[in-house]
């Protein structure tokens, strides 16, 4: 296997994600190849310092990067030579079997949509939080940000994809459904989501258990995929990292709330795209860099794309 970072992505670049990298690659098989996408000089000068062998790794030499201010549809043309362009390159080849980064959310989405495209049937792809919960389970939160306004149809299909993702990449048998309103009773919420609940509670395609209330979302034995809009679901997701900091700032140890810890996961795949490709957090460091890169591996191991594109058949 094949995973490709990019390694001029994000805040503390390329420092944090070369570190990363080697984090990573330790706790890899000696199968799997880590192929690093940016400057060549900094990553060897990072690995010289480290006293890490560049053979173990795969360098890709990008003379461009994207950066955040970048605009997403148009630096393509304009960085053809980039990082993260060249990612992409290599993974629509099939030269990659996943391609991860911390950098320009837009550009990784722009990427995915005209490099390597949506799965023939899905109206919009769709990311992912995980949602932690007292008894060391996780809940699937989508979408958290994508897309800020969807129709019924929309909210359908993401219970398919969560459905997918969490039983193929978190092992949760026969995940339960549910869909984030402000209250549990069938004709509570707006037009959209009483109208994706008219779509969703007959359904075959997953395991839908009605309305869940933002007050429910922690509850053990509750829903394992949690379905919203991503302005919702944007929202739900920064107050749970402000909390994290809150709960850091005054110093107070639980396991449970460290769980809220964005470094313990990484990043989070686009689903609905016909290849491997995952987002992580700007402010990644390197732990957080790492376990981005190994949950690639293990999007990459369940072939979830192409389960996704079994079910959209």
């Amino acid at each position: 296997m094949r995973i490709g970072i990019d390694i001029m992505g994000g805040d503390f670049a390329p420092e944090a994600t070369v570190l990363g990298a080697i984090l990573a690659q330790k706790e890899m098989s000696s199968d799997d190849r880590i192929v690093l996408f940016g400057d060549q000089e900094k990553i060897k000068e990072i690995l010289d310092r480290e006293k890490v062998s560049i053979s173990n790794f795969d360098i890709v030499h990008a003379s461009q990067v994207i950066d955040m201010h970048d605009h997403p549809t148009k630096v393509f043309t304009k960085k053809p030579d980039s990082s993260i362009a060249k990612g992409f390159k290599y993974l629509a080849s099939g030269e990659i079997e996943g391609f991860a980064s911390a950098g320009n959310t837009g550009a990784m989405m722009v990427g995915a949509m005209y490099t390597v495209r949506s799965i023939p049937g899905i109206i919009r792809p769709v990311i992912t939080g995980p949602i932690p919960k007292p008894d060391g389970s996780h809940s699937i939160l989508l979408d958290v940000g994508l897309n800020p306004d969807t129709k019924p149809d929309v909210l359908y299909q993401y219970a398919i994809l969560g459905s997918i993702y969490a039983e193929n990449v978190y092992n949760i048998k026969n995940p339960k459904v549910g869909l984030m309103n402000i209250g549990s009773e069938e004709e509570k919420g707006n037009l959209v989501t009483k109208s994706a609940h008219e779509l969703m509670k007959d359904s075959s395609d997953f395991n839908f258990i009605g309305n869940i209330e933002a007050n429910e979302i922690f509850t053990e034995g509750k829903a394992d995929v949690i379905v919203c809009d991503g302005f919702v679901g944007n929202v739900i997701l920064k107050e749970a990292e402000a909390f994290y900091t809150l709960y850091k700032q005054r110093k107070l140890q639980d396991e449970f709330f460290d769980k809220f810890n964005f470094e313990n996961y990484g990043g989070t795949p686009v689903l609905g795209v016909n290849k491997n490709v995952v987002i992580g957090h700007g402010i990644s460091n390197d732990v957080a860099i790492k376990n981005m890169i190994l949950h690639t591996k293990s999007v990459v191991d369940a072939n979830l794309s192409e389960k996704i594109k079994e079910a959209f058949k």
